[in-house]
């Protein structure tokens, strides 16, 4: 569609850039809430966070929705409709993990969280700050793509210093937790947090691929 002759003299529909910008938004709160959840360690703390965020993971999913329905009536899209519908369904998943992170802290109650839970969550966040910064540059890259690739290069980056957090936590978690019980919760929830860090990640590998197409 984006290479036909009538598609390079007609505007291109810009509303998919603040939807896709409003969902990057939610993201954030999400990873915010997220983050600060690991601070409190009652069970009531816990819960309240985790309906916080469920509340927060319903909203990008309506979001999400909404982008794919003006998809379904919208006859010339900025980039092809496969693009933004992967594109809105990865950001998606990513609110999605950070809901299930919380889910699992509030459903296992386990012992305090510790640096290195903290510490994914972090990057959680700064993943999230990255992909809304991404969203803003999302209309004007094809003029300069540099700044939209900076993005994905922290994206990477922030990705790899996550494995790096948590594959030291997991070898120390099995050297020293002697609670078994304990020990299969922790490593869920670590486990969940790494994996949300893994999809932010790969929104980054969709939006170099828009840069390969269009810039």
């Amino acid at each position: 569609m984006k290479n036909s002759f009538f598609s390079r003299f007609t505007p291109k529909e810009p509303k998919f850039f603040p939807l896709l910008k409003q969902l990057s938004e939610i993201l954030t709160e999400s990873a915010h809430l997220l983050e600060e959840s690991l601070t409190h360690d009652s069970p009531a703390e816990r819960a309240d966070y985790y309906q916080r965020i469920k509340a927060k993971e319903r909203e990008g999913d309506e979001q999400a929705h909404r982008i794919f329905d003006e998809l379904g009536t919208t006859f010339i899209t900025p980039f092809d409709r496969e693009d933004i519908h992967d594109l809105a369904s990865s950001i998606d998943d990513v609110i999605d993990g950070i809901n299930s992170s919380a889910k699992r802290i509030n459903i296992y109650n386990p012992r305090p969280i510790g640096s290195s839970g903290k510490e994914l969550a972090s990057l959680i966040t700064q993943e999230a700050l990255c992909l809304s910064e991404a969203m803003d540059q999302l209309e004007d890259f094809r003029k300069d793509p540099s700044k939209l690739r900076g993005c994905c290069t922290r994206l990477h980056d922030l990705e790899n210093q996550a494995d790096d957090v948590y594959e030291l936590f997991i070898t120390h978690l099995f050297e020293e937790e002697k609670d078994s019980i304990e020990l299969i919760k922790i490593k869920e929830i670590m486990h969940e947090l790494e994996k949300t860090t893994d999809s932010a990640e790969r929104v980054g590998k969709i939006l170099r691929n828009l840069i390969v197409k269009y810039a």
